[in-house]
């Protein structure tokens, strides 16, 4: 699941390998989840969250470069999506979690299915239409 398929590529082979990425970093979160020796998460989540933000920026900014250089018809709409992503990422309070042991695998997991679920959703309604 925390994989690139067959049916996530899009052809456009900068995207394909900045998307296997992300797959990984959702692999990384996974891996955090169940990782049952670790009792205070905080600081890899911070630093999950810190690189997710990064990685994506640098990605959409990718991307978007190449809508626009291809005249891309719904470039705008695209990346207003990828400013949604970005927010939501933003709003995880990493303050709350420092001091609740007991939240941190509720908010790794929420990370988790986010990640995975809008990541999955975008390349397959979204991004496999840039032309």
């Amino acid at each position: 699941m925390y994989e690139m398929k067959p049916e996530y590529y899009t052809g456009i082979e900068f995207i394909d390998k900045e998307h296997a990425r992300l797959f990984e970093l959702a692999r990384e979160t996974h891996d955090l989840l169940y990782d049952d020796l670790l009792q205070d998460k905080s600081d890899q989540i911070v630093h999950l969250v810190s690189e997710l933000i990064d990685y994506t920026k640098t990605h959409f900014s990718h991307e978007e470069a190449y809508q626009k250089s291809i005249h891309y018809a719904h470039l705008e709409a695209h990346a207003a999506q990828h400013r949604q992503f970005e927010d939501s990422l933003l709003e995880i309070d990493l303050e709350e979690i420092e001091h609740d042991f007991g939240s941190q695998n509720d908010t790794v997991e929420n990370i988790l299915q986010f990640l995975i679920n809008w990541l999955i959703n975008h390349i397959q309604k979204v991004d496999m239409y840039i032309k």
